[in-house]
């Protein structure tokens, strides 16, 4: 793959445009809750920051640099409140330091400390004003906070005042990409590649872009170009990108090609283990095929990378779920929940989890049963009356078996045989894929 293919992909892109009037198709990212377990933005993880390298860290010596190595170590770990306090020793001991600025930012960002995050970016450039790393998480941050015009306008200022930068022009093309500006992101990034025709974040944003804008086999097409190429006379670009196994996990996970993306997904944790994305996904599909062993330790590291994601969380009480961890399961279900009340899967995997667990620490098997026909109501009015047109899930089913649950133990006490009959959690439970349809 050449520089000259990737030009060719984004005139078809413009010619797309063109033929719509240059207006963008609505995106609205595929979601895939197969099993209950999964409910994920595809693509939705742009350009995933991690700290600077302990080889980045130039200029600290002495204590500061072994604080900052520390926190390097903190994060490769999942321990983020480590490498929090660590980056901040070092900040202590060499304030003017951008890459410890920069790595403290993009912990905080994982913690969900926004507005924490933008400021040690702002001191990053701050402190060196061509630091790019800086810059570019800054841009991407309020890009990704809602404020794209804002963003938008910091990246074009940067790009004047220092010239033509494949890293920056990629940030612009991102930038303009979370603002559903396809054309503007992909001229961007076609600009990083005249510079550099072996950049592979411009690459990348180009695939992302495409999928994104639902434009599939140009993405898939970009993608073979980084991770398999073309034949001899066209290697691969960058055969471990994480980012772009990612997406193309996604695309082939969406196509129903479940083994192949799995592999994708397999390789982008391997080579980035915090790419909380990838964990949920490879999580999810373990999960579906009945390993929750497997899909346990994936969804634990998701939490620890991004615990302030409620997907993350989400997926991680289904896991404990099928566990037999209830209280553990519970717990993450209410931490999803308080992230984002508009999770309605959460309160479907709390109806499982109260109709099928034989003892919830703390109830009754009365209590159990109420709660969950409360949890699966709550479930089928935030989805609607009826599932969207194609789908099924197994909702109203649920509802009358905990109905007929809850009257045959009313019946019961009143025949004073004992007030309660067998624990809620008798019979049998639906099978991990047995769950609602993804909720778009």
């Amino acid at each position: 793959m050449n520089a000259l293919r990737f030009g060719q992909i984004g005139t078809a892109v413009l010619l797309i445009v063109a033929g719509c009037g240059g207006s963008e198709p609505k995106v609205e990212y595929p979601q895939s809750d197969a099993g209950g377990v999964v409910q994920t933005g595809g693509g939705a993880q742009v350009g995933v920051a991690e700290p600077g390298a302990p080889g980045e860290s130039s200029g600290l010596t002495g204590a500061a640099k072994d604080a900052y190595d520390r926190g390097w170590k903190a994060w490769l770990a999942g321990d983020l409140p480590g490498a929090k306090a660590a980056f901040k020793e070092a900040l202590d001991k060499a304030p003017n330091s951008p890459a410890a600025h920069y790595s403290l930012g993009t912990v905080l960002d994982r913690l969900g400390d926004n507005s924490g995050a933008q400021q040690e970016f702002r001191a990053g450039f701050s402190a060196k004003p061509d630091y790019e790393p800086a810059i570019c998480a800054y841009a991407l941050s309020l890009a990704r906070s809602g404020h794209a015009g804002e963003a938008n306008t910091f990246i074009s200022d940067k790009q004047v005042k220092m010239g033509k930068s494949p890293r920056i022009l990629t940030c612009a093309a991102d930038v303009k990409s979370l603002a559903n500006d396809s054309a503007g992101a992909q001229q961007a990034a076609q600009d990083a590649l005249r510079i550099d025709p072996d950049y592979k974040d411009a690459m990348v944003a180009i695939a992302r872009d495409h999928y994104k804008a639902h434009r599939t086999e140009l993405a898939k097409y970009a993608l073979q170009a980084i991770l398999d190429g073309f034949g001899d006379s066209s290697p691969p670009r960058d055969k471990d990108n994480a980012e772009a196994h990612l997406l193309r996990g996604l695309i082939l996970r969406e196509q129903g090609s479940r083994q192949q993306a799995m592999a994708d997904f397999q390789a982008a944790v391997n080579k980035r283990p915090d790419m909380v994305e990838a964990l949920i996904q490879l999580g999810a599909m373990k999960l579906e095929a009945g390993n929750v062993g497997e899909a346990l330790p994936l969804l634990e590291g998701a939490v620890r990378f991004g615990p302030n994601n409620p997907l993350a969380h989400l997926n991680l009480g289904d896991a404990y779920r099928l566990s037999g961890r209830p209280q553990d399961a519970k717990k993450e279900f209410d931490t999803a929940l308080s992230q984002d009340s508009s999770l309605a899967v959460a309160h479907y995997d709390l109806g499982l989890l109260y109709l099928f667990t034989p003892n919830v620490p703390g109830t009754t098997a009365d209590s159990q049963v109420a709660t969950a026909i409360k949890e699966f109501e709550t479930y089928r009015s935030m989805r609607g009356a009826k599932a969207p047109p194609g789908q099924s899930d197994d909702v109203d089913e649920l509802l009358s078996r905990a109905k007929a649950k809850q009257a045959e133990m009313k019946n019961a006490a009143a025949a004073g045989t004992g007030g309660g009959g067998a624990p809620a959690g008798s019979g049998s439970a639906p099978k991990a894929g047995s769950q609602p349809p993804p909720k778009k």
